[in-house]
């Protein structure tokens, strides 16, 4: 079963979003700084991470690139409710790039599409 590393400040996304992905078979780690973050990554060795862009006062590109110079092997999903992000250069370290909506359809197919069907 594949091991996902939910990174967001906001407590209420962190539950959605392990609620949702459990119902679909994962396992979910919850991080909610970068600090959380990184020592997750260490210590759980997540199959995949979804990160947040602002965490609080601290910014989710900081995670990016510490956690890309440690797994370079690791899928990570921006997920953030900012589309500026976006055409940041920094922000292509990742795998992909899904703006936040109440629809966890697109986050859903982008996580199958990097785990493939043999990590669920």
């Amino acid at each position: 079963m594949a091991k996902i590393l939910i990174v967001d400040d906001e407590i209420n996304v962190r539950k959605l979003y392990s609620e949702e992905l459990e119902g679909e078979g994962y396992d979910t780690v919850l991080a909610g700084t970068v600090a959380e973050a990184i020592e997750s990554v260490e210590k759980e060795s997540p199959d995949l991470m979804i990160l947040d862009m602002k965490l609080g006062d601290e910014s989710g590109l900081d995670a990016l690139i510490e956690i890309a110079e440690r797994r370079k092997d690791l899928p990570v999903i921006i997920n953030s409710a900012y589309s500026v992000y976006k055409d940041n250069f920094q922000t292509w370290a990742a795998d992909a790039y899904i703006v936040k909506s109440v629809d966890l359809t697109p986050l859903k197919e982008k996580i199958r599409e990097l785990l493939g069907s043999s990590c669920q």
